[in-house]
């Protein structure tokens, strides 16, 4: 069956020349069904569940200064089952979405525009700036989550069908004047969702965690000395670990409704280490270390008196003078973001540190069993040298410090890559890696099926997509297990 057109939407963009309207970030406007995708290779039986992946798609023109993380989210889903596979891909039909289909023409800033040019002024997705829940997804509770990185309202959607079925109603409940930040984790053991949120008001953080009948369960305030800017967490088997990083608003132009980026190096990087809901009520403990910004975390485990850290330490958080944040430079090769490990003793309180590798990588997977415990590979983004665009993957062994990698190839970038772990798997990496691909030269989308066991002999299988996609970011697997929703293809 050829692909099924669902939909189409009519956009209104007329800055076709913007580096992230245009070339690999050229937004999609057609939703498709399609089951009967071509495949180069095979695809493997014990390959089960779906692939997700977020990212921002502009549908109408900036009201002022045009952003890399501006623009409405878009879902794309490739569902495996039994040597088979369904594409499908649907924008996030979020209240603002809505409204601005109404209205026809964009009615928020975005996220580096002046105060007071959207229609609802603020700041954050509970003020001016868009929630287009475009940034993140995972599946807890049988079905997805997606969620935006300046704290918006979290949409769940079918896993398999992508059709919408609203705010998860605890999102509705407390959270309604917050949000929750973007990267919540949910426990392998427990199928608890562990999630944070921001704001400019006292205490300015909180932790929550809703559990496995989608119930929020745990809400407690996490006081920082100001307004910050965190943007991912982690879990270990019974703490979060939350942050306050010396890169956030200036806080004496915030009371004029300003908002300037500023970065202290005089400050140090704290790390928040929060009580899980079934682990004994202690108290928040905060430990220091270098001053630094980590965008991303890999994992993080208990190890005896001590919490290991592993995450993508930022050697230039500041972007140089003169730095034009909404142009085609805007990739994380420019931060100098690099593997590195923290270790926060708990009895005495010291911290150590180290650089684990000294390659540029960033937006990693681990096989998601292994959150929170020990582990030993990690599947990292190549980063392309100048514009946020990936182009390949890099496996990093973290007990010998091998390294192997799978280039794209010229003009082809991927996206954030996890790993799907093979039915009936008896080792770490015995499994897949998974990730879109934007083929800039064949003009055209497909998705790459790697081993996880040997990145470096290539694709396993390739499958066509029916129409090239925008590159894009954050994306997940989730088993079949995990999902409440019968297969449909």
């Amino acid at each position: 069956m050829p692909a099924e057109i669902v939909d189409r939407i009519a956009p209104t963009l007329t800055q076709w020349d913007h580096p992230y309207t245009s070339g690999p970030f050229t937004p999609n406007f057609v939703e498709y069904n399609a089951t009967d995708l071509e495949v180069i290779g095979t695809i493997p039986p014990r390959l089960d569940g779906v692939y997700l992946r977020n990212t921002q798609n502009p549908v109408h023109d900036a009201l002022g200064v045009r952003h890399a993380f501006d623009g409405d989210g878009m879902l794309h889903l490739l569902s495996f089952h039994q040597g088979r596979c369904e594409y499908r891909n649907r924008f996030l039909r979020t209240k603002a979405f809505e409204q601005e289909q109404a209205a026809g023409h964009g009615l928020y800033a975005g996220l580096i525009d002046k105060p007071g040019i959207a229609h609802h002024p603020g700041w954050g997705a509970r003020g001016g700036l868009k929630d287009t829940s475009a940034t993140d997804v995972i599946v807890h509770a049988g079905t997805a989550l997606t969620t935006f990185y300046q704290c918006g309202e979290p949409y769940r959607f079918d896993a398999r069908t992508l059709q919408p079925l609203g705010v998860a109603a605890w999102g509705k409940d407390i959270l309604q004047d917050k949000g929750i930040s973007a990267h919540p984790k949910v426990c392998p053991r427990t199928g608890d969702l562990l999630f944070f949120n921001y704001s400019k008001e006292a205490p300015y953080m909180h932790y929550g965690e809703v559990d496995a009948q989608d119930r929020l369960v745990h809400y407690v305030p996490v006081a920082l000395p100001g307004p910050r800017l965190p943007h991912d967490m982690l879990l270990t088997e019974n703490f979060a670990i939350l942050n306050d990083f010396p890169l956030h608003w200036e806080e004496s132009l915030l009371a004029q409704g300003k908002h300037k980026l500023v970065y202290d190096q005089t400050k140090p990087a704290r790390f928040a280490v929060v009580p899980r809901r079934h682990a004994p009520q202690d108290g928040v403990r905060w430990f220091e270390a270098s001053a630094t910004y980590v965008l991303h975390w890999l994992n993080a485990w208990e190890e005896g008196d001590e919490i290991v850290m592993h995450g993508y330490h930022q050697k230039w958080p500041m972007p140089e003078a003169g730095f034009d944040n909404q142009g085609a430079r805007m990739g994380p090769d420019r931060y100098g973001p690099t593997l590195y490990e923290w270790r926060l003793n708990l009895r005495t309180g010291a911290v150590l540190e180290r650089r684990l590798h000294e390659r540029h990588l960033e937006f990693g997977h681990v096989n998601a069993r292994y959150w929170g415990r020990p582990y030993r590979y990690s599947y990292n983004m190549i980063a392309h040298p100048d514009a946020f665009l990936f182009d390949g993957i890099a496996k990093y062994d973290h007990i010998t410090g091998a390294m192997q990698e799978y280039r794209f190839g010229e003009g082809r970038f991927g996206s954030e890559s996890p790993m799907a772990p093979a039915m009936g798997a008896t080792a770490e990496d015995d499994g897949y890696v998974v990730s879109f691909i934007t083929d800039m030269q064949a003009d055209r989308s497909e998705c790459l099926v790697l081993d996880a066991q040997d990145l470096a002999a290539g694709p396993v299988a390739r499958i066509i997509l029916p129409h090239r996609i925008s590159s894009g970011t954050h994306a997940c697997w989730a088993d079949t297990a995990e999902i409440r929703s019968p297969f449909t293809a």
